[in-house]
């Protein structure tokens, strides 16, 4: 399934970072601060997929030397707490192929190139190879000052003040969505992703009526693993696979994003099914199918997608009787609670399917054929069956019901007494 990240971080030397060692680590080659004098050499780093350097039309010659480059952005700056660079962190669509995933990182690179009039440095790495191998990402590294013809000039302050930074950036990440989701659809990918938080996706949910979705995205945000965890999960999950076990996390950060994850996973082969079931009612319907017939065909279609899950069935009838639109809550009048509403209900369906009469349908629904309607059974030889009993009940009024329960009360009342007689221990036989 296709997810969002976007974060953006600084590069500043209060914490001892330094533009010249970011842009040699992300790219893995080898580069000397003038600034510092010290050799930072990555060479060895594998893992990056491509790498390349975009400017403006009117930067120097120089802005294509990597190394030149990001000692210009050094230099640029001359106070100790200076932000030198400005990194953009992607994840990348595993859905789409390498070269869409680097079409897609390259207009975004253009993107802040003609927006902020800077330089920007892209790295694109493969997944690591204990991780998840979806996991493919890009760091695409910015100066903090626009590259002219001279060299670094000013400040890209629209990106550093708290009234306008916020702004600019929540529409980049619009447009990395938009970027992600064009290419997506490209290949026929159903999947889409969205930049905005949680809580902003189920308002717009709940607002075109779409509960399920909403109820999906009624979570906290996933929780951030962390280098350290991070490390030790993949090595846990190596280990299981390699044992033939299933992956048990050893972190508490671990486990939480572990099942919040298996949590989302259910979740989304609930939605599979009911997409399944509502599909498939409504082309039973098209081609002339009762509201029963049509319902057990797409409750049987969505129940087969996986016959060995220990999901409970009811779950799927529920969501089913909110598809073909028999759920409680859509109707406002008055209904009786327990097994009398769905009773009047069912009876209700079975009455207005055409062709169909109440006892062959609730025949059909037990899983029996037409023909057994007619066996020459003696109810009084063998005991009646469920769809005997459920006909029975209802075809009785509810007057008759509620004498019929009076009188089944007094005969367990005087069977008990007889039962206190039988042990009594001063009588005998």
């Amino acid at each position: 399934m296709a997810s969002y990240h976007l974060s953006v971080k600084t590069i500043k030397r209060s914490a001892g970072r330094s533009a010249t060692a970011a842009a040699a680590y992300r790219v893995g080659e080898r580069i000397e601060c003038q600034r510092e004098g010290r050799v930072h050499d990555y060479t060895r780093k594998q893992g990056i997929e491509e790498t390349f350097i975009l400017t403006p039309k009117d930067a120097p010659d120089w802005a294509s030397d990597r190394s030149r480059l990001w000692n210009e952005a050094e230099a640029s700056e001359t106070r100790r707490n200076s932000v030198t660079a400005r990194e953009w962190e992607l994840a990348l669509p595993s859905e789409i192929s390498a070269e869409a995933r680097s079409q897609i990182t390259r207009d975004f690179a253009q993107e802040l190139v003609s927006r902020y009039g800077v330089a920007v440095d892209v790295a694109i790495h493969a997944p690591h190879r204990e991780g998840d191998q979806r996991n493919h990402h890009a760091h695409v590294l910015t100066s903090t000052r626009k590259l002219e013809a001279g060299g670094f000039t000013t400040k890209t302050r629209v990106l550093d003040s708290a009234k306008t930074g916020g702004v600019e950036i929540e529409q980049m990440r619009g447009l990395w969505a938009e970027l992600q989701n064009r290419a997506l659809e490209r290949v026929g990918e159903v999947e889409r992703v969205d930049h905005r938080s949680l809580e902003k996706q189920r308002e717009t949910a709940l607002d075109r009526g779409d509960k399920l979705s909403a109820e999906e995205l009624d979570r906290d945000p996933e929780l951030k693993l962390g280098p350290a965890a991070n490390s030790m999960e993949r090595r846990a999950k190596a280990m299981a696979e390699r044992q033939g076990r299933e992956y048990v996390p050893v972190t508490e950060r671990g486990a939480v994003v572990h099942a919040a994850r298996q949590a989302r996973a259910a979740f989304r082969e609930m939605r599979e099914r009911l997409d399944i079931a509502r599909e498939t009612y409504g082309a039973e319907r098209d081609a002339g199918q009762g509201r029963v017939s049509a319902g057990l065909a797409a409750l049987r279609a969505a129940t087969a997608k996986d016959r060995s899950s220990e999901r409970n069935p009811e779950d799927f009838r529920e969501r089913l009787s909110q598809v073909v639109g028999r759920s409680r809550d859509q109707d406002d009048a008055p209904k009786p609670e327990g097994r009398n509403y769905a009773r009047k209900r069912l009876k209700e369906i079975m009455e207005k399917d055409a062709g169909r009469d109440g006892q062959s349908a609730v025949h059909k629904l037990d899983g029996h054929s037409e023909y057994d309607l007619g066996e020459d059974t003696s109810r009084e030889a063998r005991k009646p069956s469920v769809n005997e009993r459920l006909k029975d009940v209802l075809n009785k009024p509810r007057e008759k019901l509620e004498i019929e329960d009076e009188r089944d009360q007094e005969k367990d009342q005087e069977v008990e007494k007889d039962r206190e007689i039988d042990r009594d221990p001063g009588l005998s036989h």
